[in-house]
C-alpha cells in the first residue's frame, strides 16, 4: 500500500490550525487552559472536524506548536548571519527565544511527561546545533567568549522556566541581557 501526498488544502488547514493555536496561546500568555479548541478551528476558518482530523488531541496540536517554534527559530539563524553582526544575530535570535520559550512553558505543562521527553528529545539537537552556529560566529569574530559553548548558555537560560507567569514580561527579557552581557568578550583588565 502506498502513502498518498496530503493534499494541498489539507497541508493549508494544517498549517492555518497551528499558527490560530499559537496566536490563542500568544493572547492568553501561554495559558493552555484558556485554549479552546472551537475557537482555534473558528479562527483558522475550518471546521472542528478538520482540527481533529489533523490533530485528535489537545496534546498532539500543542505538540505541533512547538514544533513549528522550534523549526521557526532554528532556521532563522543563518538569516540572522547574513544580515547581522554576530554579536547582534545572537542578541535577536535570543530575543526571538523569549517567544518561544513563552510557548514552551505553556506545552511543557499540558503535555504528559512521556511525549514530552519524546518530542524535547527529538529537537534539542538542532535547537543545540543552532545556538553554537550563532556563538561560533560570535567567537570567530572576538566578540563571544571563547570558553562558552552552547550547553552553558542552555544552562543559563534554564533561568526562563523559573519566571513566574505573572512576572514574564517584567523579567524574560532582563535575564536575557544578563545572559547576552555574559556571553560578551572582555577586553583583558589591565593593573
Amino acid at each position: 500500500m502506498t502513502t498518498r501526498a496530503p493534499r494541498s488544502d489539507g497541508t493549508a488547514n494544517r498549517a492555518r490550525i497551528v499558527v490560530a493555536a499559537r496566536a490563542a496561546l500568544s493572547d492568553s500568555n501561554g495559558a493552555i487552559d484558556d485554549l479552546k479548541l472551537h475557537l482555534v478551528a473558528k479562527s483558522a476558518g475550518v471546521g472542528q472536524g478538520t482540527l481533529y482530523r489533523h490533530f485528535p488531541t489537545r496534546e498532539h496540536l500543542l505538540a505541533e506548536v512547538y514544533r513549528h517554534e522550534l523549526g521557526e527559530l532554528v532556521d532563522l539563524v543563518p538569516t540572522l548571519l547574513a544580515e547581522h553582526a554576530p554579536l547582534d544575530a545572537l542578541v535577536r535570535w535570543l530575543d526571538r527565544l523569549v517567544e518561544y520559550a513563552e510557548v514552551k512553558r505553556g506545552v511543557m505543562a499540558a503535555i504528559e511527561a512521556f511525549a514530552w521527553h519524546e518530542l524535547y528529545s527529538d529537537q534539542h539537537g538542532r535547537l543545540s546545533e543552532a545556538l553554537a552556529a550563532l556563538l561560533r560566529e560570535g567567537q570567530r569574530v572576538g566578540d563571544v567568549r571563547p570558553d562558552i559553548d552552547e550547553a552553558d548558555v542552555i544552562m543559563l537560560l534554564g533561568a526562563l522556566t523559573r519566571i513566574p507567569a505573572d512576572e514574564w514580561d517584567a523579567r524574560a527579557r532582563t535575564v536575557v541581557a544578563v545572559v547576552v552581557d555574559g556571553l560578551r568578550e572582555r577586553p583583558p583588565a589591565t593593573a
